[in-house]
């Protein structure tokens, strides 16, 4: 069996349990305990607060743009400093870069070049490596 076929699929389970799935769970778990724990528990906030669902309509009209803002200043401000260490690990601009200096100096041979043009094709096509 390929087993680049089984880690892309555990690859791609991952980031569907963790990204999506999770977040999503881990929100309602996050909402219904904040409400048991404070709302249920302080009587001023208990009388403001009477339903569940009230609670998690405010919760999530406050919570969205919070989040918003802080994901809008994560953007702008760490997302450069993240790329910046991904890329400096990269073993594929390394190669890339690696061949341009070999092509540069003299020392690349045709099919070097000829591997090189081909990866980034299917790269610029979306193909990548085998799916």
């Amino acid at each position: 069996m390929d087993t680049n076929f089984i880690r892309r699929r555990w690859y791609d389970f991952r980031i569907g349990h963790s990204f999506y799935l999770i977040f999503l769970l881990s929100f309602a778990n996050f909402i219904l305990i904040f409400y048991r724990l404070l709302i249920e528990q302080v009587s001023g906030l208990n009388e403001i607060f009477s339903s569940l669902w009230l609670f998690v309509v405010v919760f999530i009209l406050l919570y969205i743009p919070i989040s918003i803002g802080i994901g809008a200043w994560h953007r702008k401000t760490q997302l450069k400093i993240e790329a910046d260490v991904a890329l400096k690990q990269s073993p594929l601009l390394a190669k890339v870069l690696g061949t341009i200096i070999d092509i540069q100096t003299g020392n690349a041979t045709e099919r070097e070049i000829e591997e090189l043009r081909k990866m980034l094709k299917k790269i610029e096509a979306g193909q990548g490596q085998n799916r």
